[in-house]
């Protein structure tokens, strides 16, 4: 029953992807709360070209391709600000224009390079070949996200539910938004190597909204999430290693969706929950 756990790279895998979850779960929450879920999809997909740059040039190495797409993550968001300062294009489409540029720039690059590494582990990553390298990226961004997260708690739900207000009492309500997008391009990072730049964002993305279904407070929506993570990822894993020729990326998102759904059609809060308010009126 339990001889995945004898392999080394299992343990491994087990242990980088819990670290993971719960660096990416309170940055996933606030991502769905302050709505900016899609912002999150079009960090994941900017830092493409910067990581692939770094990798054609310096190789497999975890500094360079962080270093990469850290550089290619501020360029966009940069430009992003830019283009909806300067022109008539707002915020939105502006991001939507760069990430795609971005992402096509990437692949372009990775393929014309003639990359021994397959693009698929770019996209989808290989959670179950971690090195020590991944593991120790992981480890540092979740001890600065964490750190972060406890002197950022009270300024992000400020900014949250009552921006304007928030504003109106503090000088530095610009520094809170741009360091909690700075912890989401890290933690789109940290997870880029084990799930790849189209999975690591389903990570983030989806325990958070299923977990929105079933609780009504902070507390409790930031711990349901990382429940839901843990869960998404120890499961994925199970299921990638059980299942021949299945990556394991793709496999933690799918139990990620799966949740998702059942929380959407069965929560007291979702579905379900609406139907028997509506019932009980009538």
């Amino acid at each position: 029953m339990l001889d995945w756990f004898a392999y080394d790279f299992m343990q491994r895998a087990f242990v980088a992807t819990f670290v993971l979850s719960v660096s990416i779960a309170p940055i996933g929450a606030f991502l769905v709360l302050r709505r900016l879920s899609l912002a999150g999809e079009a960090m994941a997909h900017a830092i493409v070209p910067g990581i692939v740059i770094a990798f054609v040039s310096f190789g497999l190495s975890v500094v360079s391709m962080v270093t990469g797409g850290l550089i290619a993550g501020v360029i966009v968001a940069l430009g992003t600000s830019l283009i909806s300062r300067r022109t008539l294009i707002k915020e939105d489409a502006s991001l939507a224009s760069l990430y795609l540029i971005a992402l096509a720039l990437g692949i372009f690059i990775l393929s014309a390079a003639g990359s021994a590494i397959p693009l698929k582990s770019f996209l989808f990553g290989s959670t179950l070949g971690i090195g020590d390298d991944t593991l120790l990226l992981i480890g540092v961004t979740a001890t600065i996200t964490i750190l972060s997260m406890t002197m950022l708690l009270r300024p992000l739900i400020s900014v949250t539910f009552d921006p304007t207000f928030y504003d109106s009492q503090s000088s530095h309500a610009g520094l809170v938004q741009q360091w909690f997008m700075f912890l989401v391009v890290l933690n789109l990072l940290a997870a880029f190597k084990s799930l790849g730049t189209l999975m690591a964002v389903g990570l983030m993305i989806l325990p958070a909204t299923a977990a929105r279904y079933w609780v009504s407070t902070i507390s409790s929506y930031l711990l349901v999430t990382l429940l839901f993570a843990i869960f998404s990822c120890w499961a994925g894993l199970l299921l990638s290693f059980y299942l021949a020729d299945v990556p394991t990326g793709p496999a933690i998102v799918l139990v990620a969706g799966i949740v998702f759904i059942a929380s959407l059609c069965l929560s007291p809060l979702g579905l379900r929950g609406n139907m028997w308010s509506k019932s009980k009126r009538m």
